[in-house]
């Protein structure tokens, strides 16, 4: 089962998520999502289970319980919905006007009927 575990503290290790998690059963993986141009931590991550049984009771033993003075929450992890885009933005907009058309000027970028 894979575990959603939000509101974590940016100084949490990835060792110290797996020893929480490894109190209730085996953990096959346990990750910290970083901000990918700073690196920091982004105060969530996501832990996998291979034992439903196990999982399940991490989420009821886990869930808001404090972790680094911060209540963390917990549940299972659900897929992202199809067609679902983080980031906002429109697919192939370049800009404020979406497109790689030129700016300023009287009439650039526009379509000639």
């Amino acid at each position: 089962m894979n575990i959603y575990v939000g509101n974590l503290d940016y100084q949490v290790t990835e060792e110290q998520l797996r020893t929480e998690f490894e109190k209730f059963g085996e953990v096959e993986s346990a990750k910290i999502i970083e901000d990918k141009f700073t690196g920091r931590a982004k105060g969530f991550g996501f832990v996998e289970m291979p034992n439903k049984e196990e999982a399940e009771a991490a989420i009821q033993g886990l869930n808001g319980k404090e972790i680094n003075g911060r209540a963390v929450s917990v549940n299972e992890s659900r897929p992202k919905p199809e067609g679902e885009r983080r980031g906002g933005g429109r697919p192939g907009g370049g800009g404020f006007r979406g497109g790689n058309r030129p700016s300023g000027g009287s009439g650039g970028g526009r379509r000639k009927y």
